[in-house]
C-alpha cells in the first residue's frame, strides 16, 4: 500500500488498537474512528486472560493463540509493561478433574507448559488465599497472563501518533474510486485508501455498509468488577464455578459461564451471584463491595473462530474480528498490519480468512 490517505481502523478495542499502532510503525498513515472510547467497549469488560490453554478444539486456532501470547511478551518489550502487563500465570481446577487431566495431557504433548500441583501447594506457594482442598489437582500455567486492556489500548493508541475520531458513529462506507469514504455522524467525510473492519460486537453492522454479509453468534457475558481493602489474589483463575483475577490495586475481576446462561436476570442479581461464588473460593472477599457490573455481547463469528484479513470481493476492505480478541490482539494486530502493507498473508491466518462467510 503506497497510498498517502490513512487506513481507517474503525474500532478502538484491542484489536482495533494493536492493528493501527502496528500500522502506524510500518510507516501507514491512521485514522482511528469509534462511537465511544479508546478500550472502553468489550475490551474493558473481559476477563482478559492471555492464554492458549483453552483454544484446544483446533490445532490452527491453538497455535494462532501462542503466537499472540508471545507476541505480547515482544509487545511488552517494545513499550515497557508498565500496569497494562501482568505475566503472573493462570491457575484451573475443577469438581471432576478428568477433564482437566485430560486437557493438560494435550497441552503436554503440544510442548505447553503445565505444572500440576495440588490444593496444598498453590496455598502454600502461589495463592495463600484460596479456600481449595489439599489434594485436589490444579493445573498451573505459567506462562499465562492477564492485562489491563483498558490502559493498553489508551498507551497503543497515544504512541501511534494517529488521527482520531472518538464519539463518533460511522453512518456509511462508500468506494469513490481510489478508496473509501466513511461519513461519520459528525456529517465528516474521511476520504481514506482502506478500511479495517475492527468493530467487535457492531463488525456485523459495519460489513453491511458495504453490502458484506458477517455473521456473528450472540454470547453475552457479564463481568463484574469487586473492590476491595486488599486485593488477596496474585494471578488469573478459574475455580470450579467462577473465574477470579486481580484488576489493579484495589479491585477483582470475576466472571462465570454458569452465570452468564442466567443473562436476563436482573444485573444486580447476577452481580451477587458472582460475588457469592468468588467468596466461597477467596473468604478474604467477604467484605468486597460490588463496584461495577456490565453485561456485553462478545464479538464472535457465527463459527468460533477469527475472521481476519482481506475480504477478495471487496477490495481495500479488511476484518479484525474476533472472539479472545484479548490474546489475540498483539498477533493480529502484526500480521494485519503487515498483510495491509505488503500484500502477503501470513500462514498462520490461512483458517480464518473473511472469505468463508459468503
Amino acid at each position: 500500500m503506497t497510498s498517502p490517505e490513512p487506513v481507517a481502523v474503525i474500532g478502538t478495542g484491542i484489536l482495533g488498537a494493536c492493528v493501527g499502532w502496528n500500522l502506524s510503525r510500518l510507516g501507514a498513515p491512521v485514522v482511528f474512528i469509534d462511537a465511544g472510547q479508546p478500550g472502553e467497549g468489550v475490551t474493558n469488560w473481559s476477563f482478559s486472560w492471555v492464554n492458549a490453554s483453552n483454544k484446544t478444539v483446533r490445532r490452527s486456532y491453538f497455535d494462532l493463540n501462542v503466537a499472540g501470547m508471545a507476541a505480547y511478551r515482544e509487545l511488552a518489550g517494545a513499550i515497557g509493561p508498565g500496569s497494562w502487563w501482568h505475566p503472573s500465570g493462570h491457575l484451573r481446577w475443577a469438581d471432576d478433574p478428568a477433564q482437566l487431566l485430560e486437557t493438560v495431557d494435550l497441552l503436554a504433548r503440544w510442548d505447553y507448559r503445565v505444572e500440576l500441583r495440588t490444593g496444598a501447594e498453590v496455598r502454600r506457594h502461589l495463592e495463600p488465599a484460596l479456600a481449595i482442598p489439599d489434594e485436589v489437582p490444579v493445573a498451573f500455567y505459567p506462562d499465562e497472563a492477564w492485562v489491563h486492556g483498558r490502559r493498553l489500548v489508551s498507551r497503543l493508541v497515544r504512541e501511534a501518533g494517529a488521527e482520531h475520531r472518538f464519539g463518533m458513529a460511522v453512518l456509511g462506507i462508500d468506494a469513490d474510486g481510489s478508496g473509501w469514504t466513511v461519513s461519520l455522524s459528525d456529517g465528516t467525510r474521511l476520504h481514506v485508501a482502506a478500511v479495517v473492519n475492527a468493530a467487535g460486537p457492531s463488525a456485523s453492522h459495519i460489513a453491511g455498509l458495504i453490502s458484506r454479509q458477517l455473521p456473528m453468534r450472540r454470547e453475552p457475558g457479564v463481568v463484574t468488577r469487586v473492590s476491595c481493602a486488599r486485593v488477596p489474589v496474585h494471578r488469573a483463575m478459574h475455580a470450579p464455578h467462577v473465574e477470579i483475577r486481580p484488576d489493579g490495586n484495589d479491585s477483582v475481576v470475576l466472571h462465570s459461564r454458569e452465570v452468564d446462561a442466567l443473562i436476563g436476570e436482573d444485573p444486580a442479581a447476577l452481580a451477587g451471584r458472582l460475588q457469592e461464588a468468588a467468596r466461597y473460593v477467596v473468604p478474604e472477599l467477604s467484605d468486597s463491595r460490588i463496584a461495577q457490573t456490565r453485561v456485553v455481547e462478545r464479538p464472535i463469528p457465527i463459527d468460533g473462530f477469527p475472521s481476519v484479513g482481506a475480504a477478495p470481493s471487496v477490495p481495500g476492505y479488511y476484518e479484525a474480528v474476533s472472539h479472545s480478541g484479548i490474546t489475540l490482539g498483539p498477533v493480529i494486530g502484526q500480521l494485519l498490519a503487515s498483510e495491509i502493507v505488503s500484500g502477503q498473508r501470513s500462514d498462520l491466518l490461512a483458517d480464518f480468512r473473511p472469505e468463508r462467510f459468503p
